[in-house]
């Protein structure tokens, strides 16, 4: 029903704690479709029935079960999540594959392999997309929080907010270096 944290806990090991919650939540994405797979193919004459004791609406599950059925134990890629294969599960498996590969040699979110799906279908040719693996900063999570509070409060995504400031920050510093190199120029003149 509900999750305590101890009182003091160090904040590296609450964001580990995150980190293995997430885990949880993917891993038991894979184990319902799984679960529902097999319900279908041992007691299809009380499948339903099972279905409506799980709890979970029908589509959540049949969802589940599609990209389990897509993807064999065998092709599943732990360092991508449930929904990395969600997005791929349409297609033909050499495609996942492909698709797959790519997704975890570049590190790429969800997002980003959304992103990189989308121009490449509306380049017409599955070519590496123009989207860079991500890089890690580290950043004291009393910022992050910071951060997080501003930008809901402009009603942003926070990944946007954070790429544009930082963004017009670079701007604005590349602007002033320019100034300062015409200003130099003009002086020595």
């Amino acid at each position: 029903m509900g999750l305590q944290m101890p009182a003091g806990m160090a904040y590296d090991e609450w964001e580990r704690a995150g980190h293995q919650l997430v885990g949880v939540l993917d891993s038991s994405c894979w184990w319902l479709g799984d679960w529902l797979k097999y319900g279908k193919d041992h007691y299809t004459d009380r499948y339903q029935r099972g279905i409506r004791a799980a709890g979970l609406s029908y589509q959540t599950l049949r969802n589940y079960a599609w990209v389990s059925r897509r993807f064999d134990l065998p092709r599943r890629r732990p360092a991508l999540s449930f929904q990395h294969h969600a997005e791929l599960a349409s297609m033909p498996a050499g495609d996942q594959e492909l698709w797959l590969d790519r997704a975890e040699q570049g590190r790429w979110t969800t997002k980003q392999l959304r992103g990189a799906l989308r121009a490449a279908r509306q380049g017409g040719q599955p070519a590496r997309p123009a989207i860079e693996p991500s890089r890690r900063l580290e950043v004291p999570g009393s910022r992050v929080q910071w951060w997080h509070k501003a930008a809901e409060q402009l009603g942003v995504d926070f990944e946007q907010w954070v790429m544009t400031t930082l963004d017009s920050a670079a701007a604005s510093a590349l602007e002033e270096l320019a100034g300062r190199e015409g200003h130099k120029e003009a002086v020595s003149a």
